[in-house]
């Protein structure tokens, strides 16, 4: 397993969690041992929106013993008061949801507490005003709360919410289809999307991946916006290439998923490459890098996407990026103009001149 750091809180996230929409379809006995599997394969983010009320009490048997080694999404707003998931806005039945939850998870915190679904601008307003937030943040101040996220799947929104609320951790829906226009929760452009990833970054705050198979459609030729299926280590990358993203929420049914997932770690580089997304890139992605290494190997040696990243996020005033990239043992400097990264570029970027930009940036 692989970690990063949470810059708000500290945390140290495992960059594989999982989701739980789906779990609650496996028998008891399965479900358990499915968590046990997770735990004891370095997975310890968990997201605890789920599908529905019969998948807390699994978290609590599976997990109870080792509880101050995971970390819980816990989401205020969603509603289990009738056993299958609910949205609320009433502050009432949000409480009463919330206290259940952690009776079922057999704990007595939550290490994010969620801002729930806030998908629209009316949504945020009543969220406000009725009570959940004054909530949550009164949970904050007792120590049950110990940091804030949000879920949301509309740019818009998130950006004024990140204006008005200490949000620590955003849980957001990534994956190439939805950052290219395809699919239901494709809200936002190419370029208010990434701007989103690069405030994350440039902010410090966490992004916790839903969706990174849209649901399963990009497994699937014939459901894929790309007409070839991704496998579901390709999706992960790309979600973890996403600056600001420090996990890739999966969603499991049973054990034989999980074990699916944790071998993301024993692929080869090579397949985990996404580059084929680059035949259908939309007009207004062409020409910008979306941190593929598919121009590997630089003869040079140098990490052509690290450097672009760390490039992008200094323009968009993440000063930590300018320190990454001058402890870069090879910089945008030492590019010798081959044309061999330009050649391989499935997005049509030409990498020899932005290298010749990157280092009249940075200086080297």
């Amino acid at each position: 397993m692989e970690y990063r750091i949470n810059r708000r809180t500290g945390d140290r996230i495992s960059v594989i969690g999982i989701g739980s929409a789906s779990l609650y379809k496996a028998d008891r006995k399965e479900g358990v041992r499915a968590l046990r599997t997770a735990y004891e394969g370095g997975i310890r983010y968990f997201d605890l929106a789920a599908g529905d009320g019969e998948a807390f009490p699994l978290w609590g048997e599976a997990l109870g013993d080792v509880r101050q080694n995971v970390l819980y999404q816990i989401h205020f707003g969603a509603d289990y008061t009738g056993g299958a998931y609910g949205w609320t806005l009433n502050p009432d039945t949000a409480r009463r949801s919330v206290d259940w939850q952690l009776k079922q998870l057999k704990t007595a915190t939550i290490d994010y507490g969620f801002i729930h679904c806030q998908d629209e601008t009316g949504d945020w307003e009543k969220y406000r005003k009725n009570g959940i937030l004054d909530y949550l943040m009164q949970l904050k101040s007792e120590g049950v709360v110990r940091h804030i996220g949000l879920s949301s799947h509309t740019p818009g929104v998130i950006r004024q919410i990140l204006d008005e609320a200490p949000v620590d951790m955003l849980m957001f829906s990534v994956n190439p289809a939805y950052d290219y226009g395809h699919g239901e929760f494709a809200n936002g452009g190419v370029q208010e999307r990434e701007e989103i990833y690069r405030r994350c970054e440039r902010d410090g705050i966490g992004i916790s991946v839903m969706k990174p198979f849209s649901g399963g459609q990009l497994l699937s030729a014939s459901q894929s916006p790309f007409g070839r299926a991704l496998t579901p280590y390709q999706c992960i990358r790309y979600a973890l290439d996403r600056p600001g993203v420090l996990t890739a929420l999966c969603g499991v049914r049973n054990t034989e998923d999980v074990k699916q997932v944790l071998g993301y770690f024993d692929q080869k580089e090579e397949d985990l490459d996404y580059s084929l997304i680059g035949d259908f890139t939309p007009i207004e992605a062409a020409g910008r890098c979306v941190y593929c290494n598919h121009c590997r190997p630089c003869p040079e040696g140098l990490d052509i996407g690290l450097i672009n990243k760390y490039y992008d996020l200094a323009m968009a005033g993440d000063s930590l990026a300018v320190n990454h990239y001058m402890n870069l043992e090879k910089k945008a400097g030492d590019c010798i103009a081959c044309g061999h990264c330009d050649r391989r570029c499935p997005f049509g970027v030409r990498q020899s001149a932005r290298m010749q930009e990157i280092r009249a940036y940075f200086g080297k």
